[in-house]
């Protein structure tokens, strides 16, 4: 069956977009210039206009769609010909924007009509927003200033925030909203302790999280679920895994022991926990059955941190890069124990309890494919 035709023109510039845009980003995009273009504000004159709008939302928001339209226009740009079925289209009234069988546009649906609100606008019709002086914007930027070493270095390990999808919308916030935008980066910048300062990966998860309370009031009202569910997952992700949290989660006493015991490692030592890790197949980074490291970022922060730290501590007793990978996995297990549960990770630790208790109670553990 045939999809729609391909536009011939540049659909990205249609929405004012970068061509690496976030699916979030097209559909503010979207909503936006289709109220400034509304038939209802500027007329029927902007009719066509509007059309065009949702073609282009229409393509760019259709993940295969907008696979296709990206291979050719690719190909456009690199000088190559149309395919046949363009080339056939050279001869008849342009059809880009007429849908093939079993697919309906919103170049077709009949009038344009403006998405509705999320959430309800203020009196001025725009969604609530917050200032620098709203309460919760200082709390956070005071809360900025006093993050301690274990919160900062836990910041440092974020997963990269998406300051490109703010990059990308900043045209379309309005002076009031770009003025509150900015004024925040900048006092994000002014209180981040100098030790953040120089983590990238810190800075950029403060101050995505500054911004997504800056923007809250604006996605709100543009974005429908899921979008604006994933953009909060991801644009406060990396403050809500550092910020309040112990520097290895729930069993950070027990990885400062193994840190202190890692630092007076013996060769024979170091020796056994590296058949023993390679038996439990540690060294495959082992994770929890049903959980998933790219979903749980509390976890995967602490889990990373302390097999951090614990390569630091067999590098500094001066152990071989072996032993400084297995100490590292004994300590991410010992990270992830209570989302392993008691049995699983007693079981996996137990060659490291066993290094106090004498070359008596040393086992080697059964390989996986021996169990």
């Amino acid at each position: 069956m045939r999809g729609p035709e391909l536009p011939t023109d540049d659909l990205y510039a249609r929405l004012e977009l970068p061509v690496d845009a976030a699916p979030e980003a097209i559909e503010i995009a979207w909503r936006m210039l289709l109220k400034l273009h509304h038939p209802d504000v500027a007329g029927e004159g902007s009719l066509e206009t509007a059309k065009r709008i949702n073609v282009a939302h229409d393509w760019l928001s259709d993940p295969e769609l907008r696979a296709r339209y990206d291979r050719s226009r690719a190909e456009r740009r690199a000088g190559l010909r149309w395919t046949r079925s363009a080339r056939a289209g050279e001869s008849r009234a342009p059809s880009a924007e007429r849908p093939g069988p079993g697919r309906t546009t919103s170049a077709t649906r009949g009038p344009v009509h403006e998405p509705p609100h999320r959430h309800a606008p203020g009196a001025d019709g725009r969604p609530p927003d917050l200032d620098l002086r709203s309460a919760s914007i200082v709390a956070f930027l005071d809360r900025v200033a006093a993050l301690d070493p274990d919160e900062i270095d836990r910041l440092g390990l974020a997963e990269p925030p998406p300051l490109a999808f703010v990059a990308s919308i900043r045209r379309f916030l309005g002076p009031d909203r770009v003025a509150a935008l900015d004024g925040m980066e900048a006092r994000v910048a002014e209180r981040l302790p100098a030790a953040a300062r120089a983590l990238p990966g810190a800075h950029d998860a403060v101050t995505s999280f500054g911004q997504y309370l800056v923007l809250e009031g604006f996605l709100g009202d543009l974005l429908s679920e899921p979008f604006h569910e994933r953009v909060e997952e991801r644009m406060t992700r990396g403050w809500l895994a550092a910020v309040g949290r112990t520097r290895y989660g729930p069993r950070t006493a027990d990885v400062r022991t193994l840190l202190a015991r890692a630092s007076r490692l013996t060769p024979a030592e170091g020796a056994s926990l590296v058949t023993a890790a390679g038996a439990l197949g540690l060294t495959d980074r082992l994770w929890p059955h049903g959980t998933d490291p790219d979903e749980d970022d509390v976890l995967r922060v602490s889990a990373a941190l302390a097999a951090r730290d614990a390569t630091e501590a067999a590098r500094a007793a001066g152990a071989s890069a072996r032993t400084q990978s297995a100490v590292a996995s004994f300590a991410r297990v010992l990270a992830l124990a209570p989302a392993f549960g008691p049995a699983e990770a007693a079981r996996l630790l137990r060659p490291w309890r066993d290094l106090d208790a004498g070359p008596d109670r040393m086992q080697r553990p059964r390989r996986v494919d021996e169990r």
